[in-house]
């Protein structure tokens, strides 16, 4: 029976650190990157060498925001990193940004993914940010992405079989 597990925390916590120690003995995992084309961003290009240079030879790599089919297909564990740049990149494709009133189309994507989520037979590890715990937003689009952020990891964390925080480096079981 597959696992799945969530790891959720804050920015630079150590997620992603500790979702590819929990794969680290398995002798294949793909490894989901939904983070994109770095448009020339070198900030953002040197974060995604760190990430590549930690990972070890053997696992393989899908880049993708289509996360349903890797999910309702057989195959190796699954590490997607992250479900927040998920839902960046969703509602970049479904053009929530200029009509907030369309954010119907992502909580239907969400569903989609909670559906594939809660019927794998792979075990899958997935990273998340938990943007929620600070100041209300100034405007009503970052306020719009909090809102579904939290959705979305809600979702999913109901679905899964174990739920994780990250903290400085350091990971809880959430009950």
């Amino acid at each position: 029976m597959a696992e799945r597990v969530l790891i959720l925390g804050g920015a630079r916590s150590g997620k992603s650190i500790a979702a590819e120690r929990r794969l680290s003995a398995m002798p294949e995992v793909v490894y989901v990157a939904t983070g994109g084309d770095d448009s020339g961003d070198a900030e953002w290009a040197e974060r995604v060498a760190k990430h590549q240079a930690r990972r070890p030879a053997n696992w393989g790599l899908v880049e993708t925001i289509d996360l349903v089919p890797l999910l309702r297909a057989d195959g190796p564990p699954l590490l997607i990193d992250c479900l927040t740049l998920w839902l960046s990149r969703t509602m970049d494709a479904l053009d929530i940004w200029s009509d907030l009133s369309r954010a119907n189309l992502v909580e239907q994507r969400i569903a989609e993914l909670a559906d594939a989520w809660s019927a794998t037979t792979r075990d899958v590890v997935a990273v998340s940010n938990d943007i929620g715990s600070g100041v209300v937003p100034a405007d009503a689009g970052t306020r719009l992405f909090r809102d579904l952020m939290g959705r979305l990891n809600t979702t999913i964390s109901l679905a899964s079989d174990q739920v994780l925080w990250t903290i400085a480096g350091r990971t809880l079981p959430l009950t």
